[in-house]
């Protein structure tokens, strides 16, 4: 299986990469710069100069864009939208690393975790531009997307304990009450949903197993 990392050099990318390489998967990371990822082949190219020809012949790209500064927290709507533009209606699967402020807390799906009263006021700019991002996502049916979000607590320097439950578009508890899980854990089940490709145009969401 032929797999791209878009962005294989942030925190969530690396591990993706490295989890994707261990399982034997035949992996090129696109970087900006210099790779510093597993990956054993890397293309050098921004995010937002990314074409369709640099997409051409892989079975799934991962979109492990990130940005956390009030500036640029659009781009995750504009450079979701250049990836999507590359891969319409091709068979590539695009699986998106996304984020936690967006699950639903009701079982109507009117409130999200980001709307409750203790949610960081630090955190709802990139919350909201991550759910626009969704929303936008959501509309592309001639993408094979899956976008893949977190739990509440999404810890880069967790223990990799190789667990996790599958939720889908609401926030899970694990049996400890606890919405947490390392980067290392997602990577893990990031490798499982390439492999298996189950959640075609779904968001789903996995926390760590108690």
């Amino acid at each position: 299986m032929k797999i791209a990392v878009v962005c294989a050099n942030g925190k969530a990318g690396k591990l993706i990469t490295k989890e994707a390489v261990d399982r034997g998967f035949d992996v090129t990371a696109i970087v900006r710069g210099e790779n510093k990822s597993a990956a054993p082949k890397f293309v050098s190219r921004d995010i937002l100069d990314i074409q369709a020809s640099d997409l051409e012949g892989y079975d799934v790209v991962v979109d492990a864009f990130g940005a956390w500064t009030e500036d640029v927290l659009p781009l995750h709507s504009t450079t979701l939208k250049i990836l999507c533009d590359a891969l319409s209606g091709k068979d590539t699967r695009l699986l998106v690393v996304g984020g936690a402020g967006s699950l639903y807390v009701n079982p109507e799906h009117t409130a999200c975790v980001a709307d409750g009263p203790d949610f960081p006021d630090m955190f709802k700019p990139l919350a909201n531009a991550m759910a626009k991002a969704l929303s936008e996502l959501r509309k592309r049916d001639d993408v094979k997307w899956t976008y893949i979000s977190p739990a509440g607590d999404f810890q880069a320097d967790g223990e990799r304990t190789g667990k996790y439950i599958l939720g889908g578009e609401e926030l899970v508890l694990n049996e400890q009450g606890e919405s947490v899980i390392s980067y290392a854990d997602y990577a893990i089940a990031m490798a499982d949903e390439i492999e298996k490709g189950n959640h075609i145009q779904q968001r789903i969401s996995v926390v760590k197993k108690a």
